[in-house]
């Protein structure tokens, strides 16, 4: 009857059901996404143009779903399926619809292994698990692809699958983050799947359940699969302009009534498995973009509560030279040391009450001319503390790294160095516990963490510290 804005709407399909698949005479495809009295409401997935007013349109009674299999590794497709990095067709070995129920509570078991960032500030801070649903959100430009990025890139020799889904981005930007994950060698167990801002409404909606769909495919081979969102922001305006062109009444701010359970059903099929279904598991980290830090906005408010915890990037923190600028006091992981290692829970002791303190005294700082020694001291401390929370971008850290320079910052080792020199002395310092002291790292590598190994790691970082100081390592 009409066609438009990626929308066509068709009479005369009888029994049609929702997501089912319809062709066009042209040999167009479409999905429904609107069922009406004498009215169906379909979205279009290829070029419009050919689809004019009185075209016939077949029913094929199969739901939307997209082609799955092992070859996709080290691919880029879009949202269909399709190969869009020029390196021919992919041989499938099967076909997942795009929608299905998230496992059953009785499938699932707790989560408690830990998926590593490799990112110091989060694994210490905010441990991720497999199976885990943890939020990323920032205002746009403060690194939240960066950490997705970095802990995709922590997962090499790890035999965890990454999935990356682009939802409306430029193409460009696609392109730079495929290259970087090529460079890193992250690219053979990785897939990108990409619906760019070029795309159509459609495509970028249905892009993040593909994406998931060929993440259940591993799953269910007991394998286990992170997958990245980035961004749901997109794909919540890209179904709102769905929902307008096909008439659904709008809401706050106005996105259509459902929008919550466009998120929550997606969300909710990532899982750690129970044993009896293989034991394989899904971890999700979609990426929302907050405005002006408003955190309380409709989307983001639904997804934190759809999520087990967030990474809040802060703009004042970014922009101050805080890399990552994860504010410690917005994120938290509801899943907490279920999913550290002992050694790593161990270590971090009371960093996190640690950095508190010291920002409240920051806050209290500016309005005191004066400070007694103890709180210059505690200032120094505290300082030390944030620059060795600093990272730089796609270089993670191993755990044995992280627990290292956890141990030597909570001992105060680091405290008189000034803060600029910080950066250099602590990989000199790992370079130089590796060479020396090589049963700190193979006791770290094996999960053993004691008292001994503590001071051990405290007395060659001091030792170091006076080879330094005295200008034998600068």
């Amino acid at each position: 009857m009409t066609v438009g804005d990626g929308i066509a709407t068709i009479s005369g399909l009888l029994n049609a059901t929702y997501q089912e698949i319809l062709i066009f005479s042209s040999g167009v495809r479409g999905m429904v996404l609107e069922m009406e009295r004498d009215v169906t409401g379909c979205i279009l997935f290829d070029d419009e143009e050919s689809v004019v007013e009185g075209s016939t349109v077949r029913r094929t009674g199969k739901t939307a779903g997209i082609p799955v299999g092992d070859n996709f590794l080290g691919r880029v497709i879009d949202a269909l399926g399709n190969p869009i990095d020029g390196k021919g067709p992919i041989n499938a070995d099967g076909y997942r619809p795009i929608e299905s129920p998230a496992p059953r509570i009785v499938d699932r078991q707790p989560v408690n292994r830990p998926l590593q960032t490799g990112i110091l500030a989060i694994d210490a801070l905010f441990p991720i698990g497999h199976g885990q649903r943890e939020l990323i959100i920032g205002d746009r430009q403060t690194g939240k692809t960066t950490i997705a990025l970095d802990t995709i890139l922590n997962q090499k020799g790890k035999n965890v699958i990454c999935i990356y889904v682009a939802i409306g981005q430029k193409a460009s930007s696609v392109a730079q983050t495929v290259n970087v994950l090529r460079q890193h060698g992250a690219m053979e167990y990785s897939i990108v799947v990409n619906a760019s801002a070029s795309d159509p409404a459609p495509l970028q909606y249905i892009a993040p359940y593909s994406g998931c769909a060929l993440g259940e495919y591993f799953m269910n081979k007991g394998q286990s699969v992170l997958i990245i969102y980035d961004d749901l922001t997109k794909h919540a305006t890209a179904y709102r302009s769905l929902s307008l062109l096909l008439e659904r009444s709008p809401g706050r701010e106005a996105y259509p009534g459902d929008v919550f359970y466009l998120h929550s059903r997606l969300l909710e099929r990532s899982a750690q498995l129970s044993d009896e279904k293989g034991g394989g598991s899904m971890t999700a980290l979609p990426i929302v973009e907050t405005q002006a830090g408003n955190v309380s906005a409709y989307i983001p408010t639904n997804i934190i509560s759809i999520t087990d915890g967030q990474i809040f990037l802060e703009s004042d923190l970014f922009f101050s030279g805080q890399r990552p600028a994860v504010n410690i006091g917005l994120s938290v992981s509801r899943v907490g040391g279920d999913a550290q290692t002992k050694a790593m829970k161990s270590a971090v002791g009371t960093l996190r009450l640690d950095l508190a303190q010291y920002q409240e005294m920051e806050v209290f700082m500016q309005f005191a001319s004066d400070l007694d020694d103890i709180t210059k001291k505690q200032l120094d401390y505290g300082h030390s503390l944030m620059q060795l929370l600093r990272q730089d971008k796609y270089r993670p850290l191993k755990q044995y790294e992280q627990i290292i320079l956890l141990v030597v910052g909570l001992n105060h080792v680091m405290q008189e160095i000034p803060s600029e020199e910080i950066k250099e002395f602590k990989f000199k310092m790992l370079q130089y516990i590796e060479e020396q002291a090589p049963h700190i790292i193979k006791e770290l590598e094996s999960n053993n963490f004691n008292d001994k190994i503590k001071e051990d790691i405290v007395k060659f970082a001091r030792e170091y510290l006076k080879q330094y100081v005295s200008g034998g390592d600068k």
